[in-house]
């Protein structure tokens, strides 16, 4: 069993600036977002993975290798980001023009991705991640990763709605006592 699981999202990319849903879309990073997950490699200093899983997306796999652990890293399909279907590369403010009050949590997304699909990737991580003999670092993209927070916690998929997460940030899921909780969020020592 895991002690903890460390959910590190990506560094900026050009899609990450202007709000466009970026899911299966191969956006690399930009040079901030280089500079973001090189500052990683501090946060992460140190520390012991028994296992490393990332997204196969060049964003997350760069971010990872940056960070200083890419080459214990292991590609995990299921990392990948949700399918945004239509509404890829657009805006939220885009996608309001026309649908008003669309939310990706409660609306979806039209020829994409259900949030139930998502989520079931996000448990096979998770089971996957509870088979490791110690801690587990998982780069990933920000939508999966809330999701996966809230199975961890199993709370609907829905409510990772709740819990924002920045480009190249920390989420740190673990345990008290016997209850799986967040032990540290959206932790970024890299603001510039």
């Amino acid at each position: 069993m895991p002690s903890q699981l460390w959910l590190i999202r990506h560094g900026e990319t050009e899609w990450t600036l202007s709000g466009a849903h970026t899911g299966s879309t191969d956006i690399p990073l930009t040079e901030a977002g280089r500079r973001q997950a090189l500052k990683l490699k501090q946060s992460l200093a140190g520390r012991r993975f028994a296992l490393v899983l990332a997204s196969p997306l060049s964003r997350a796999r760069e971010t990872c290798n940056l960070a200083g652990l890419g080459g214990a890293a292991q590609i995990e399909p299921n990392l990948v980001e949700w399918r945004y279907g239509d509404y890829e590369g657009r805006t939220t403010a885009q996608i309001h023009a026309d649908a008003p009050g669309w939310s990706l949590w409660r609306s979806g997304v039209p020829n994409g991705e259900q949030i139930a699909e998502v989520a079931s990737r996000a448990n096979c991580v998770i089971r996957r991640a509870l088979r490791a003999d110690g801690d587990v670092a998982l780069f990933g993209h920000g939508h999966i990763l809330r999701i996966l927070a809230a199975c961890w916690l199993e709370l609907s998929p829905e409510s990772g709605r709740l819990f924002a997460l920045d480009p190249a940030a920390i989420g740190v899921l673990g345990y008290e006592h016997d209850v799986r909780v967040i032990s540290r969020w959206n932790a970024n020592d890299t603001c510039e």
